[in-house]
């Protein structure tokens, strides 16, 4: 019996099934989600909503589906969709062949390829008629909803949250003249934008964001904030008497290199005491390297792929250090996680951080490229015991002021309730009587 919260797009039908747009709660506003389904940070922004009077949906991108048991209903198109009959797969021969047909005849028509996902995205658009369609991120779910907008004629259906996703969205992109034309169309095109920081805004004011657009929320955390208090209970000694480090992104991507940290550690190592360190998000690349420490280092390493939010958050409450140097960042949903357990955050001095957090006094600064100053921020956070509690003590504060959702949870649905209210008036002053 296939988990009836997942609604998986029928790859033969014509159309829709009607069961599948059914509404539970008939009257209420429509907000369909764009994203990667598999994103704890989806799933954290959207719980938001739970107990709020809406009807929500998550339309998933190909790369992955949420938990089975997840509460809000999901159209899939990933192989990821729990082995559901109907479900789309990413590699499923027969869609391929459909992929090719459909990518033949956009060119003939439009002269410009486009996926499968965005005629099934226009076609849940047309048959459920969503008040709000919420794109988290630019790229991929904002550039996907943006085409299908475009080419399938729904301007007319919704008002349309772009969220801007921490530092990848507009960072190097903005510079790009061939991703220009794309940025300028999304701002232009969409109703409203959320961000996590301010650098964002000006890099869109820059490519023709309308100032009138950005959210009265002003900067939000992607996530949607975290259970401050929860954290703060959870904490499992003085942060002092702690000897763990977590790396959360020990991996390579054009946004921080995992290559300087490795080195960093082999530095360190010498004057470090006696610790474990957690390396989180390993890909096959990061794998290799971390193969080349000392046999020293590595008996002393607990590496894993992804693992799930919670269990991140429990080790994160356990861990003395939380480090995260990077190259390209808004403001990280890891900063405000190890503030509020209680672990020193060693971070890049980056502008989008910088503004809101300073050293000593919440962490400890250190560029992704240089490993020397990254083994002097680990040797410091380690061994300064009476720095590492009066950190601790500051950022339980400054991070009630940043990050609380128990203060953002409201202000959210307040303007999903804001904007649904407006998109029904459009939608009612243009229908003849």
């Amino acid at each position: 019996m296939p988990d009836q919260r997942t609604l998986a797009l029928g790859l033969a039908a014509r159309r829709l099934p009607r069961g599948l747009l059914r509404d539970e709660h008939p009257g209420r506003p429509r907000l369909l989600f764009v994203g990667y389904g598999e994103s704890s940070h989806t799933h954290s922004w959207i719980d938001l909503l739970r107990d709020a009077e809406f009807n929500v949906r998550l339309f998933a991108l190909p790369s992955g589906s949420p938990p089975a048991d997840w509460w809000a209903p999901t159209f899939a198109t990933s192989r990821h969709a729990h082995a559901m009959p109907g479900a789309l797969y990413a590699d499923d021969p027969v869609r391929r062949l459909a992929k090719r047909a459909a990518s033949k005849a956009a060119k003939t028509f439009t002269h410009e390829p486009f996926p499968l996902e965005e005629m099934w995205l226009a076609r849940v658009i047309r048959a459920w008629r969503p008040h709000v369609v919420h794109t988290l991120g630019l790229d991929a779910a904002g550039l996907l909803y943006l085409g299908a907008r475009r080419r399938h004629r729904l301007e007319g259906i919704g008002t349309w949250v772009l969220q801007l996703r921490g530092g990848s969205d507009l960072a190097l992109t903005h510079l790009d003249p061939d991703w220009q034309p794309r940025l300028r169309e999304a701002f232009a095109a969409c109703d409203i934008v959320l961000s996590d920081n301010e650098l964002n805004f000006e890099l869109a004011e820059a490519l023709g964001l309308d100032r009138a657009k950005i959210s009265p929320l002003v900067t939000v955390p992607g996530t949607g904030g975290i259970d401050v208090g929860g954290l703060r209970a959870q904490w499992q000694g003085l942060p002092s008497q702690r000897r763990a480090i977590v790396w959360p992104k020990a991996f390579e991507a054009p946004w921080s290199k995992a290559l300087p940290v490795f080195e960093a550690l082999r530095i360190a190592w010498p004057a470090l005491p006696r610790c474990e360190v957690h390396l989180l998000a390993m890909h096959g690349e990061s794998r290799h390297w971390f193969r080349t420490l000392p046999a020293e280092i590595r008996a002393a390493c607990r590496t894993a792929d992804r693992i799930p939010r919670a269990e991140l958050l429990e080790l994160m409450t356990r861990a003395r250090v939380m480090l995260a140097p990077s190259l390209v960042d808004g403001t990280p949903n890891s900063l405000f996680e190890a503030m509020a357990s209680g672990a020193i955050p060693i971070v890049s001095p980056l502008p989008t951080i910088a503004a809101i957090v300073r050293e000593p006094d919440n962490v400890l600064f250190a560029r992704n490229l240089y490993p020397d100053e990254i083994a002097g921020a680990l040797v410091r956070a380690m061994t300064d015991d009476a720095l590492v509690d009066a950190i601790a003590a500051r950022n339980a504060a400054r991070v009630r002021e940043l990050a609380d959702r128990a203060t953002i949870g409201p202000r959210v649905v307040e303007l999903y309730e804001r904007l649904a209210a407006s998109s029904v008036a459009e939608t009612n002053a243009s229908t003849p009587a």
